[in-house]
This record gives C-alpha cells, structure tokens and sequence, in this order.
C-alpha cells in the first residue's frame, strides 16, 4: 500500500449503525484501494456506529480510519474529516447514503490524472440521485445545461443554472487544498451546513471539471431526517444561521470572476428562498415578521449583493405579499415536493 492517497472520503457518522457499513462498502468498489482512503468520524454515538467502523477499519486497515470525538454535529465531523483528511481531492459522502461503483470508476480515472500536474483540477462535478424510499422513478440532478462534461474550464465558462439549481455538496470533490486554503470552518451542532460547505471554498476555485454521472445517491425516507419538512419547519432557525454565514462569504461582484458572483449570488438567493419557505410553513405570525428581517439583512450588509440576490426569480416569487403570497409558497412547495421527492 501506498501513503499517496489521491482521494479521502469523510464518512460523518452519529447513530448511523444500521447504514454506515452500507456506505463504507460502496466507497470500497474500486478494483485498486491503495491511493484511496475512508475516513468515518464517528460524532460521539450512542449506538454501535463506532464498533462498525472499527471493525472495517480492521478488516481494511490501509484504507479505513475511524475516528471517534465527542458530539459536534455534521459540521464538527466534517471539519474533523477535513483536518485528518491525507488524500489530494476529497469527498464529503453522509453515512445513510452511497456512492455509485461505475460513476466512482469514472471519477478515479479522472482525479489520478491529476497527480503529476502541475495545475491540477481544483473541482469536479458530478450528478447526484435522490433515492426516495418507495419512489420508483429516482430524480437525477445533472448540469449538462450548465457545463461542457469532461473539459477544465473556469467560473466564466459557466452557462445559466436552472431556476431552483445549484450545485450541494453531493455533487463536488474539491481538491483538498482549497478546502484548507478558504479557511473554512463549519459551525458545530447545525444542520444543513452542506449549503456552507458548497458555498465558501468557491473563490478559491478556480478550475472546474463536470463528469455526466450520477455518483452520488442521496437516500430519503430515514425516520427523523433532517431534511423532512416538520424537522426543517422545527429547525428553521439553523437555516437562518447557514444564511448568515453564507452571507458573510459572498464575495462583492468586482473581487471575483464574473460568472462565479453570478453563481454565488444566484445560489444565496435560493438558500434565502428556502429558509423564508419554511418560515411561511411553519404558520407562525412571528416567523413572517422573520422571513422579510431576513431579507432586509442582506440589504444592509451590501446593498448591492441584496439587489441582485432579490432579482432573482426564486426571491421574486417567495416575497409576493400578503396571505395571497404566502399561499402560493405552500401550493408551490407541495407541488415541487412531489415532482422531485425532495423531502
């Protein structure tokens, strides 16, 4: 075995002794293991998560690591995932979902070619599959709208995202040094810091590779998931603080390329958009006062940022006023829920 890892997978695990072995497997399709590594950062369980990782850990001791700390939440465990990671690009995979063996094939192939260069891919992209539980059509999310597959091209090579498409941690591998250059630093005990993660290291990225395949599967249906809508109604405030710190990382338009503040600012506004639905779900009179204390926030850290991001469709059709809008919102999410099976 080598210690040259070309890429690291970090498996964030709390309470996951029933899906994190499944996982772990799919990460160790490849015919060859030895530039690969699995790193399961076991966040202080109470189940035997941490026994299932030590015992493949055992079984691969080459490329399985397990690392047991207290409990820090999904951003704790990532950022403890990124600080031990050895490999030279890595891969966030969420212990209740997997990785495709074909499509992680076709990502190896490309990521050793970046070895020996000297100006190595800084991200790849790739499609990503929303597994509902008893949905027989499975939804694939790709970008072949966006970007030209197998070519290295910039943030200016981008063409238009989709009105409610965005790229989420599901589907980048970042080279693992512009992750740690960003300075990056997910807050702990939040959810839905995945928008962060696929949000901040953006200004360091400046080479980008889409490759047409769905690697990763995004399984829905767990009991309790975060991203049910009564768990994201009750946890709507954590999405408020993401929004924050999303904001504090956007860029104002003349400090970086072009297509790339089209893209954070298109991105922002969606993430907006998100938190101000669940705010309307929730039914809550104060919560309304809340979703236009969000909006108007943004206009006060940049006005400039703020009018662009309210240009935006999404912020445009989630801001309509009064009953009649909120209305809508609800029609609309029940609508978009049940196309894409999001939730």
């Amino acid at each position: 075995m080598t210690d040259e890892k070309i890429l690291t997978f970090v498996v964030p695990a709390y309470n996951m002794q029933g899906y994190v072995k499944r996982c772990v497997r799919t990460l160790l399709s490849p015919e060859h293991l030895d530039d690969i590594e699995v790193i399961v950062v076991d966040d202080g369980s109470t189940d035997s998560t941490l026994e299932v990782a030590q015992a493949l850990e055992a079984q691969y001791p080459d490329v399985v690591r397990a690392i047991h700390q207290e409990n820090k939440g999904h951003g704790g465990a990532v950022n403890t995932g990124i600080a031990n990671a050895r490999g030279m690009y890595i891969k966030i995979v969420d212990a209740d979902d997997w990785i495709g063996a074909e499509a992680l094939e076709e990502v190896l192939t490309v990521l050793r070619a970046q070895k020996d260069s000297d100006d190595p891919l800084d991200m790849i992209v790739t499609n990503y599959v929303y597994d509902k539980v008893g949905k027989r059509h499975k939804h694939v999310v790709d970008y072949k709208n966006v970007m030209e597959p197998d070519k290295r091209i910039g943030w200016d090579d981008l063409g238009r995202f989709g009105i409610a498409q965005y790229l989420l941690m599901h589907s980048i591998t970042f080279r693992t040094q512009v992750v740690r250059d960003s300075g990056m630093k997910l807050p702990e005990h939040t959810f839905y810091v995945d928008f962060i993660y696929a949000y901040v290291p953006f200004p360091w990225v400046k080479s980008i590779m889409y490759i047409d395949t769905p690697l990763y599967h995004y399984f829905i249906g767990r009991e309790g998931q975060s991203v049910q809508t009564d768990v994201m109604i009750r946890r709507v405030d954590q999405l408020y603080r993401v929004n924050n710190c999303m904001l504090e990382a956007t860029p104002e338009p003349d400090e970086v390329p072009r297509g790339l503040y089209r893209y954070m600012i298109h991105f922002l506004s969606i993430e907006t958009s998100i938190t101000s639905v669940f705010l309307i779900l929730s039914r809550k009179r104060e919560n309304y006062a809340r979703q236009k204390e969000l909006w108007a926030r943004i206009d006060k850290y940049s006005p400039i940022i703020g009018h662009d991001a309210r240009r935006q469709i999404p912020a445009m059709a989630i801001n309509m006023p009064g009953p009649q809008g909120r209305w809508c919102v609800r029609v609309g999410y029940k609508v978009a829920d049940q196309i894409m099976g999001f939730n």
